[in-house]
This record gives C-alpha cells, sequence and structure tokens, in this order.
C-alpha cells in the first residue's frame, strides 16, 4: 500500500504540472501571432531605409564617415544580446548566452577586450554572475520592446564607434520564422561594410545568402550631396535594425516557449500513462495478495 500512494502522489503531482505547462502553453499561442504581426508590420521600414541606404551609399560610399570607417586593429568588441525576461523557452536563453561566452574567452586569449548589452533579465543576470558586468541592460520588457530601448542602445554603439573605444558591434537574436521555427541570427551592424550594403536584405538563412545577387545603386543624384544624406541615415539604420531584432525576438521568445511547454505537457502525458500502468498493475497484485490471505485463512479454518 505504501508503494501505491507514492505514486499516487506522483501521478497527482504531475497532473498539476501539465496544468501549468498546458496553461503557459496557450498564453504563448495567444500573443505569439500578435508578436509576429508587429515584427512583420516593422520589417517593411526597415527594409526601405536599408535599401535606402544602399542606394546612397551605391552613389557615394564616403570612407570618411565614422560608421563607415573600419578598423586596421580590433581592441574591443561589444555584443548586443537579445534574449527573454523569463524562462522555460527551450535553449532560447542559453544557447545565445553560451555562445557570447565562449567568444568572449577566444578574445580574451588573443588580447581583445569585450563587453556586453543584455536585453533581458536571463541574459543579465546570466553574465553578471560570470563577472561580466553589462554596459547596458534592459529588464521586464523583453516581450513587449519600444524604440526607447533601442534609441539608447544605437546611442551607446554609434557613439562608441565613432570616438574609437568600440571597434567591432555583433547583434545576436532569435529571428521568428513562423509561429513553429525560430533561427539565430548573429548580424554584424558596425562597422557597416561595402559587401552588406550592396546586400541589403539578406535572408537569415547562411545557405541562401550566397545566392543573392550582389550589386551597387548609383541611378540616384541627391541634394545637398549622397554624403550628407548618407550621415543622416546610418543613425537610423542602426536602430530599425536594432529595433526590428526585439519585435522579432519578442516573437520568437513567444514560439520557443510555446514549444517548450507542448513538449514538457506531451512528456508529463507519456509519464503519467507510465505511472497510471504501474499503479493499476501493482493494485491488482495487492488485490490478489489479499485475496490469497483470506481464501489461505478459510482454508485453515476448514481444516480446523
Amino acid at each position: 500500500m505504501a508503494n501505491l500512494r507514492e505514486i499516487s502522489r506522483r501521478m497527482s503531482s504531475i497532473k498539476s504540472t501539465m496544468q501549468i505547462t498546458r496553461t503557459m502553453e496557450m498564453i504563448s499561442t495567444a500573443r505569439i501571432q500578435k508578436a509576429l504581426t508587429r515584427a512583420q508590420e516593422a520589417l517593411p521600414y526597415k527594409d526601405a531605409i536599408t535599401n535606402m541606404l544602399a542606394n546612397v551609399a551605391g552613389a557615394s560610399l564616403d570612407e570618411s564617415q565614422p560608421l563607415l570607417q573600419g578598423r586596421d586593429e580590433e581592441k574591443h568588441v561589444l555584443f548586443i544580446i537579445v534574449a527573454s525576461d523569463r524562462g522555460l523557452a527551450g535553449g532560447f536563453n542559453i544557447l545565445q548566452q553560451r555562445q557570447v561566452e565562449r567568444e568572449i574567452e577566444e578574445l580574451k586569449a588573443r588580447g581583445i577586450e569585450a563587453s556586453v548589452i543584455t536585453c533581458g533579465r536571463k541574459p543579465t543576470e546570466y553574465f553578471t554572475y560570470r563577472k561580466i558586468e553589462p554596459v547596458l541592460s534592459f529588464v521586464g520588457i523583453s516581450s513587449d520592446p519600444n524604440m526607447d530601448e533601442a534609441d539608447r542602445i544605437a546611442s551607446y554603439v554609434m557613439d562608441g564607434y565613432a570616438n574609437g573605444t568600440i571597434d567591432r558591434v555583433e547583434l545576436l537574436y532569435w529571428h521568428a520564422k513562423n509561429r513553429v521555427d525560430q533561427i539565430q541570427v548573429t548580424e554584424k551592424i558596425l562597422p557597416i561594410s561595402r559587401e552588406a550594403l550592396m546586400m541589403p536584405n539578406p535572408p537569415r538563412d547562411p545557405e541562401a545568402v550566397s545566392m543573392v545577387d550582389r550589386k551597387a545603386y548609383s541611378d540616384y543624384s541627391f541634394e545637398p550631396s549622397a554624403s550628407e544624406v548618407l550621415g543622416y541615415l546610418m543613425p537610423a539604420y542602426i536602430r530599425t535594425v536594432i529595433y526590428h531584432a526585439l519585435l522579432d525576438s519578442a516573437a520568437a521568445e513567444h514560439g520557443a516557449r510555446r514549444r517548450a511547454m507542448q513538449s514538457a505537457t506531451d512528456n508529463a502525458s507519456e509519464v503519467l500513462s507510465t505511472l497510471s500502468h504501474t499503479y493499476n498493475r501493482e493494485r491488482q497484485g495487492a488485490i490478489t495478495t489479499e485475496l490469497n490471505e483470506i481464501i489461505g485463512g478459510a482454508s485453515a479454518l476448514e481444516d480446523n
């Protein structure tokens, strides 16, 4: 009977867990479409300003622009990690965090400094625990990012790059391909390279990048000058890229959590089914034992 009580307690605990995971799955399912729609609505503006930047740069790629100047030697690399405030989303947070941590260690081995900007409570706690204090951190808004967050990040990285304290900026986030699939993305946003401007809107799938035609755009005239227009466009471009990454990551977070909670619910259901069979088998064995004891006792009385 003790074994039956233990199995019953485990079954009750698993049922409670299933209710939680199923509820979280339903919440993420309800929210993912809104987040996807928000990211998709922002995409045309990002594509338009990226193409505009490519057009202007094709007419006059002014190497004197601070954000276009490459570095002969890298001394400081900045990573922008866009993740989430909450866990229970599979590898959504940990994969990016470990990737950045590995890259930081590799850079340190080469004598290059590295710093991080974290968007989300999970990456902030992860790097703080490992004595890597973020230069900027944003918590509490991963599922509903705003333009102010993107503006602060963009201002920091542009100022740092222009004054020479930052030599390269990498942006890491998850792209919500659809309601089910997410793709891990790493974009170099500074310096802005000529190759990137000749392929303004590359696909996020690495295999498809090689199939995109690269071309320069030069069939435009500009007033007051292409160089001056370029100076206005580049900050807007960087803010837009960062903001869209925040929106895209929010949609990917809901998709990753929905899939993780669905998997947890399915696994709990399988465990519950196994325990139910075990419980019935143990209960049947206990009943059979009691019947045998009763029959044995009755036979002993008859013999007397």
